[in-house]
């Protein structure tokens, strides 16, 4: 979805920044900046480079993800599913200079899924579609704590779920849920289609600080996975897990 909007945006003369790690991502036009977002270090990297070279980001869209049957670790001792589609996504949010508008592609609006409050790094019976339901509902948090903690910013944070999209769905995958996603990719919509809903949120976004939705029917934020407690507590975590990096 990342590469079919970049696409769109170039063919529109715009100016594009690309962030992966894999060489693959790059465009014609585009800048692509070759990163890990799953170290925090590398998203301390980017950010420091976007912001030197970029005075304005119109918008910024959040859409990395990659699925591990297995618990995997990173250097920085993060579990990597939690790192890479929650941190990362927070830090970008937190360290851009005022984008005009976020938009967090994640999983507004599912039912499934609980941030393990006890033991976020899922060190104890991981499951990897545990591990992306987590992401989902921290990101939920992260964009409800951004609004709060922030009300008077120029930014306006998006929360979309695109539904089921035929994307590549990159990962390490055991037998049952490989299965599974090429039964997504056989019926997921078109990638085409499945960036229609960021486009519009990005070529027209809400006034409002905060608006989630499903595709393009926005989700009543009158609701748990938006909860201002939970948000908050979620966010002085984050801040405490990121402490124990620097100095």
């Amino acid at each position: 979805m990342g590469k079919e909007l970049a696409r769109t945006y170039l063919r529109r003369g715009d100016t594009v920044v690309i962030v992966g790690r894999d060489k693959d991502k790059a465009l014609p036009g585009a800048r692509l900046i070759a990163a890990d977002l799953s170290l925090v270090s590398e998203n301390w990297r980017v950010i420091d480079e976007i912001n030197a070279a970029y005075p304005a980001v119109d918008a910024l869209v959040l859409c990395a993800r990659y699925f591990r049957s297995t618990r995997f670790v990173t250097a920085e001792g993060f579990e990597a599913t939690f790192a890479l589609e929650y941190l990362s996504r927070y830090l970008l949010s937190h360290g851009l200079t005022d984008p005009g508008v976020i938009i967090n592609v994640s999983g507004p609006g599912v039912p499934m899924g609980r941030v393990h409050w006890d033991d976020l790094m899922l060190a104890r019976g991981y499951d990897g579609v545990a591990a992306q339901m987590q992401a989902g509902r921290a990101n939920d948090l992260l964009g409800t704590a951004f609004a709060a903690e922030r009300p008077s910013a120029v930014t306006r944070y998006v929360l979309i779920n695109p539904g089921p999209v035929s994307t590549a769905f990159r990962g390490e995958y055991d037998a049952a849920t490989a299965a599974h996603v090429e039964s997504l990719k056989r019926y997921g919509a078109p990638v085409t289609e499945g960036v229609k809903p960021v486009i519009a949120r990005v070529d027209d976004p809400p006034a409002a600080p905060l608006s989630a939705f499903m595709q393009s029917k926005p989700i009543s934020l009158d609701h748990p996975s938006f909860s201002s407690d939970a948000a908050a507590r979620l966010s002085d975590v984050t801040r405490h897990l990121l402490r124990s990096l620097e100095g």
